[in-house]
């Protein structure tokens, strides 16, 4: 039996592009299901993330008008990757393998043909790598390697030029559905959950319409999820680094008594300014990255729950059991 394929797609104010969107996966779910790639209950799941415009209307119509599309409504905006997660766990059940994909048409929705004969093959998860970064700009490609080489030097296991572009088999969601992080960040949870992998390689696109909705600030605060979510090597630096300024201390209090007995003490203001300066500044920094895992121990010991779901909308046929299940 052909599997039963869920394209799970996070929306947050993409009124411009959902329609098109729409279009071009249900087409393409039409042309899979000729191939013997996706099976008559495949869909198309729309999470509206607290969305300020018109998306939740539009999916909506989208809903009543067109059988292959879905959609669930957050009670309130938060974050991509919940809203991710949502989709997925509200797939898992129905589905024998869930693709996510981003709403403004930049992942290829020609490569999902590939995901989906991978995961015949036998793969649980397939990860879809960027070729190469042609489309962004130079500050955005220069910061995005760099934050997956940081990852990699901090010991997070991370596949470089994958986003969330990817395929999970049921098997593998039901894993994802143990991790219980408040802090989520994806791209480091799924390598966790083991089971056979492969990669399928493609080209993004331009945004086919709107804006970004991960600028700067949200990419850094990403980045440092990850970071703080999954290494302690921050704080061991931090450690190295205290024992490093104890031992340069000791020389420098070393050289100050000898300097004293010897006669060679002059006032020197403004290396004590610059020594308070920067060790004050030193002691911040440090504080502040203990704070942030302190932060993070904050959110996760509260348990308080990820998302909340205010309506779901699922067609009739939808039935609880995918017929092509092989996991």
């Amino acid at each position: 039996m052909n599997p039963t394929v869920y394209f799970v797609i996070p929306c947050y104010n993409e009124q411009e592009v959902l329609e098109e969107t729409v279009k071009r996966l249900t087409a393409k779910l039409g042309a899979m299901g000729g191939q013997g790639l996706a099976g008559p209950k495949s869909r198309v799941l729309l999470v509206d993330d607290g969305s300020k415009d018109r998306t939740w209307e539009i999916i909506a119509r989208l809903h009543k008008e067109n059988r292959l599309v879905e959609g669930v409504k957050l009670a309130h905006n938060r974050g991509h990757q919940h809203a991710l997660l949502c989709g997925l766990m509200t797939a898992m059940p129905l589905c024998d393998c869930a693709i996510s994909l981003d709403a403004d048409l930049q992942d290829d929705v020609d490569a999902l043909d590939q995901f989906v004969a991978k995961y015949l093959e036998g793969c649980d998860v397939v990860y879809g790598v960027r070729n190469k970064r042609d489309t962004d700009t130079w500050f955005k490609r220069t910061t995005a390697e760099g934050f997956y080489k940081v990852m990699k030097l901090l010991g997070v296991d991370v596949v470089f030029n994958h986003a969330d572009y990817r395929l999970m088999s049921r098997r593998a969601l039901e894993g994802l559905s143990e991790y219980k992080e408040v802090n989520l960040f994806l791209r480091g949870i799924v390598p966790l959950i083991g089971y056979r992998s492969d990669y399928v390689y493609y080209d993004r696109h331009e945004r086919f319409a709107g804006e970004s909705k991960y600028p700067l600030k949200k990419m850094i605060s990403l980045a440092l999820d990850g970071i703080t979510s999954f290494s302690v090597k921050p704080l061991k630096l931090i450690s190295n680094f205290g024992i490093l300024i104890s031992i340069l201390s000791v020389f420098g209090l070393l050289y100050a008594l000898v300097s004293y007995f010897a006669g060679w003490a002059v006032s020197g203001w403004t290396a004590i300014v610059c020594s308070i300066w920067l060790l004050g500044g030193l002691q911040m920094l440090c504080l502040g990255v203990v704070g942030g895992y302190i932060g993070k121990i904050y959110s996760e010991v509260k348990a308080r729950p990820r998302y909340r779901v205010e309506e779901l909308l699922q067609q009739e046929e939808t039935g609880p059991e995918p017929t092509g299940s092989k996991k």
